[in-house]
């Protein structure tokens, strides 16, 4: 497998949420170690907003490598006051976040509009 096929794996789409304060990632395709640097990219551009949306539901694998870019950013957010919250999780996914309990410090909401439409709640 070359070098472009590594990273068109995973896709990385950034575009506003309903605040200026709010931006939405969405991914799609498999995050993993060979894959993971546009979303960590994506991630720490945008670390000032005071809430990241990263919409999954497009994301069909995630493996640690991934799943530590996510808590890492997340952390980084909220010593600042800011949030990360996750979106439609299928099965394969949210089962890893399930048996890791990473889904326990994540507010995960069904799909990307419902996130949006919670607004920017209270951590």
């Amino acid at each position: 497998m070359g070098a472009e096929e590594l990273v068109e794996r995973l896709g990385v789409r950034v575009g506003p949420g309903p605040r200026p304060d709010t931006v939405v990632l969405t991914v799609s395709g498999e995050l993993d170690h060979d894959t993971a640097a546009p979303l960590k990219d994506a991630l720490t551009e945008h670390e000032g907003a005071a809430r990241i949306v990263v919409d999954c539901a497009g994301l069909r694998f995630c493996d640690s490598t991934g799943l530590n870019v996510l808590l890492r950013a997340r952390l980084r957010m909220a010593e600042d006051g800011g949030r990360l919250d996750l979106a439609g999780l299928h099965p394969p996914v949210d089962r890893m976040f399930e048996i890791t309990g990473a889904r326990t410090v994540f507010r995960v909401y069904d799909d990307a509009a419902d996130a949006l439409a919670d607004g920017h709640p209270d951590a």
